[in-house]
């Protein structure tokens, strides 16, 4: 490898202990490239910037800083290989993604040659050594804290549009979720049966809301994305906000539901205040706070 190669890497290590910022890599996605117009920047971070107190015009698909004007290579879509069956468990479908705080950790960089268990580019073996948030370690990890179990969970949701501008809140609906993520750099999801996408494809988009290690935003990117294997034949109903419901589960919102957009100038679609089971200020996540099951979403998100 060139030094020419070399040198960026370098220095996005040393500038990433100042930042705490993640994003799903996949070819399919939106801003693969970066933002500067003919440019393959492999070292891009520029999908991993947090949303935060922005206009929705802004935040949504990572609009302020242009990344969903930089679209995937033509003919490149994230796969979602369906499940055989609408159960839950187990899910026979799946995808994976890499989950980094820059593109240069992934395989889709410097032939891959930056990649390790963790997505800042290193292998962490013997924890955390009784720290609060690997951030301590690194501040590229805004993920919480001391193990993989603490980790908040991410999701995907799914859009039957093929253009971003025909996507609003309640046509995205979620779809997986995975608990205990970010923490690894390999992440593999949980399909269902969903149904087959329009011929140019549907959009995707994958969200995470961090359970603090930091300011309290929330991060949303694009993918094309095309579901491929076994698809169903029923459609998805209109997605709802989801609620709190860790201390009441009964009432936690059920069936087709929007990805989470919170703390944001305007378009947050739930609010949250007080304190959580563990005493900690009430974060919303793609878990069971919000009524996420981990996994696949059931039947109950489906019209047939």
């Amino acid at each position: 490898m060139s030094l020419a190669h070399t040198l960026p890497v370098l220095v996005l290590s040393l500038g990433s202990l100042a930042t705490a910022h993640f994003a799903a890599w996949h070819k399919g996605m939106y801003c693969l490239n970066g933002t500067t117009p003919g440019f393959d920047d492999e070292n891009t971070n520029a999908i991993v910037n947090p949303l935060f107190n922005m206009t929705k015009d802004d935040w949504w698909f990572h609009h302020y800083n242009g990344c969903d004007e930089f679209p995937p290579a033509e003919g490149d879509f994230l796969e979602l290989l369906a499940a055989l069956t609408l159960v839950y468990r187990p899910a026979n479908g799946n995808f994976t993604v890499e989950l980094t705080v820059n593109r240069a950790f992934t395989t889709f960089s410097f032939g891959g040659a930056r990649t390790a268990a963790f997505g800042d580019g290193q292998n962490y073996t013997d924890g955390l050594g009784g720290l609060d948030c690997i951030s301590e370690l690194n501040s590229a990890y805004h993920t919480p804290k001391q193990n993989e179990s603490m980790a908040a969970g991410t999701a995907f949701a799914i859009s039957y549009q093929s253009e971003l501008s025909a996507v609003t809140p309640e046509n995205l609906v979620v779809f997986t979720t995975l608990y205990h993520t970010p923490w690894k750099r390999i992440a593999t999801y949980g399909v269902p049966n969903l149904p087959a996408c329009p011929e140019a494809g549907c959009i995707c988009a994958w969200g995470w809301v961090p359970n603090g290690c930091g300011e309290p935003n929330m991060y949303m990117q694009g993918f094309r994305c095309k579901v491929v294997g076994k698809t169903g034949g029923a459609v998805l109903a209109p997605a709802i906000p989801p609620t709190w419901c860790e201390e009441t589960p009964d009432n936690c919102t059920t069936g087709a539901r929007q990805m989470i957009y919170w703390n944001q100038f305007e378009g947050s679609n739930i609010f949250v205040s007080g304190s959580d089971s563990h005493g900690s200020p009430k974060s919303p996540a793609y878990n069971s706070v919000l009524g996420f099951a981990e996994g696949v979403l059931g039947e109950s998100t489906y019209i047939f």
